[in-house]
């Protein structure tokens, strides 16, 4: 099998590239490195320095002719796409239109599209399912449910198979200290610095924490399962912030201290996705627990300092 993997120098695309090296595809990475690392990217795989949204971006996929294209590569910064709007838009809905017009042209089997659970906004649910309403309050929410929609369009007209990826909170080994969706990498690169924790709001905002092991396993699934499906990937189970919190200083051999400040727009309060219907249309379900994923998170940032 060849795969074309956007976004593989960077936290999750990573991780799936070398999944994928190891059960034996041919895996070629399309990634500009903005936020990527060239180390990330296992050996064995082909990286091409080039952006989602260039003309050169699909030649390679033109040439490589890949029988799945998993496309990772976004502005993924909530707070950067309140400020850079346009930024934000041309890279998640542009790009994913160029990426798509590759598909189209070099007859890709299917795409796997990663999203967010950012598309949901602030509904006052206990459990969101894939039938709920996405009402995005930020622009990144609003790119990625836009890019969503321009994939389910190119299907209709072309026939192009996909699985869109809806992610909860995805943390693990390797993830880079930034915005929102990294607030684990982020207490973990501050503690082991011996430096305050910052939390905005009162702490007791949710999420569902997802660990990027098990969302690599979906990805892998999604090759062959899921089609023509938009699916959540997550534990369906609310954790706060606060809560890691307790989990890191009872790790952590030093006192931690703690700042609460202002919520910032555009925050989600809670978010909680169910994942019924991973279990049943993809084959999966969560095996990493929050407790053992941020000890694994906690041992690698430790051994890496």
């Amino acid at each position: 099998m060849k795969a074309v993997v956007t976004g593989g120098a960077g936290f999750i695309g990573s991780h799936l590239v070398k999944a994928l090296l190891e059960g034996g595809a041919v895996v070629h990475v399309i990634d500009n490195l903005s936020s990527g690392k060239r180390e990330q990217v296992a050996p064995g795989a082909v990286l091409h320095t080039e952006d989602v949204r260039s003309a050169e971006a699909k030649r390679i996929i033109a040439a490589v002719k890949p029988e799945l294209v998993y496309h990772l590569a976004a502005q993924a910064d909530v707070q950067q796409s309140i400020l850079a709007p346009s930024l934000d838009a041309s890279v998640n809905v542009t790009g994913t239109i160029n990426i798509l017009d590759a598909c189209k042209e070099a007859c890709v089997n299917k795409i796997i599209f990663s999203s967010t659970s950012g598309v949901y906004g602030n509904l006052a649910k206990e459990r969101i399912t894939e039938r709920d309403p996405a009402i995005p309050i930020s622009f990144y929410g609003l790119s990625k449910l836009t890019a969503e929609r321009y994939i389910h369009m190119y299907s209709q007209l072309y026939c192009l198979s996909y699985t869109i990826l809806r992610y909860g909170n995805v943390y693990g080994p390797g993830q880079t200290a930034k915005g929102e969706g990294g607030v684990i990498a982020n207490f973990m690169e501050r503690a082991l610095g011996n430096l305050p924790l910052y939390i905005n709001g009162d702490g007791e905002q949710t999420r569902d924490f997802i660990y990027v092991g098990d969302v690599v396993r979906a990805n892998w699934a999604a090759a062959n399962y899921g089609d023509q499906e938009t699916i959540h990937v997550s534990t369906g189970k609310r954790t706060s912030v606060n809560r890691i919190v307790q989990l890191l200083r009872d790790m952590h051999p030093a006192e931690i201290p703690i700042h609460y400040r202002p919520a910032q727009s555009g925050d989600i309060m809670h978010s909680c996705l169910a994942n019924q219907k991973a279990i049943k249309s993809l084959r999966w379900d969560p095996a990493v627990s929050i407790e053992q994923g941020v000890a694994e998170t906690y041992r690698s940032w430790s051994q890496h300092q």
